[in-house]
């Protein structure tokens, strides 16, 4: 095994695995976390906690991995390059090893204008695909960046995102070669609400081998209202959302239209347990994780695999 991860052993005995996601607080709270955290526990095989996602300023991804791991949960720490140099990127690797985080999603972050410090100064010292390369030199190789020897290599389950739906389309593929080439171990994939889609971008991947060489967790992200549903569509760049999903949203009674997101994302998983080359699924429920156990218990996802940690 690469690392000690949870989410690696499930994925090695080939079990369908599921991730989800925690968004840190915007202050120092840490029964935040650990709120959330309880939710989680039992549900998943691993939990993403994102990185002052779309720049805004929140507690450290590695805090609040630390905080998870406590109440027994299986963090993935993600790691923006747009605010590190590869000092301060090779850094905090070895120190969120040094606590016992053993998975790693490499991003290279939302640019700082969309966040709330749009005059901050950014870093783009390296791209997500270097951030990957640089992980998997310390893990395999044992070396810094600057060729010399580390004292204790970060043995990282490495991850990577990718997003079938951005443009242009025929890139996507090619993109994720990349990735794979530079060692990535597993992948998260952007919202899939055009499943046609995905599924012609899956196609374009098992035609390349592309499958058997990295484990694919499809994203899903439930509606709670048409409100959401059409900012999804029309707000979030990247984001494919067809007419015939927002058209169910709006044809659900009122107080149902939350109950109809949740239908839309657990018929999506079903969906998506049947492409060949998916090994699980990524539930982003986005400030709604009190929902995931619903969401993984009706998808026929539970209980989860018992692995020892």
């Amino acid at each position: 095994m690469k690392s000690e991860s949870k989410l690696e052993q499930i994925l090695t005995k080939g079990e369908f695995a599921v991730t989800s996601e925690c968004g840190p607080p915007r202050g120092a709270d840490a029964e935040v976390i650990k709120k959330k955290g309880e939710v989680l526990k039992g549900f998943v095989d691993g939990v993403n906690v994102t990185d002052n996602q779309t720049s805004v300023v929140r507690m450290s991804s590695i805090s609040s991995c630390v905080i998870l791991k406590g109440l027994g949960l299986n963090p993935i720490m993600q790691m923006v390059t747009r605010d590190r140099n590869r000092i301060a990127i090779q850094s905090d690797i070895l120190g969120a090893a040094a606590l016992g985080i053993s998975n790693i999603l490499c991003l290279t972050g939302d640019h700082q204008k969309f966040g709330d410090h749009a005059s901050a100064k950014n870093v783009f010292d390296m791209d997500s695909i270097q951030l990957v390369q640089t992980v998997k030199l310390m893990r395999d190789e044992g070396k810094f960046l600057g060729g010399e020897e580390l004292k204790g290599s970060p043995r990282m389950f490495i991850g990577a995102a990718e997003n079938p739906f951005a443009d242009p389309f025929e890139i996507r593929v090619p993109r994720l070669a990349k990735k794979i080439a530079a060692g990535v171990d597993f992948i998260q994939t952007q919202c899939i609400y055009n499943l046609e889609k995905f599924e012609k971008w899956m196609k374009m991947v098992r035609d390349r081998g592309l499958h058997e060489r990295v484990h694919i967790l499809g994203g899903v992200t439930p509606f709670k209202s048409v409100g959401m549903a059409n900012y999804m569509k029309k707000s979030v760049p990247g984001m494919d959302v067809p007419d015939e999903l927002i058209e169910r949203m709006k044809a659900a009674p009122k107080e149902k239209k939350a109950e109809e997101g949740i239908n839309i994302c657990i018929e999506t998983i079903q969906r998506l347990r049947e492409i060949e080359g998916i090994h699980g699924v990524h539930v982003m429920a986005i400030e709604w994780e009190e929902m995931v156990p619903e969401i993984v218990k009706r998808a026929g996802l539970f209980p989860r695999p018992h692995i020892e940690s």
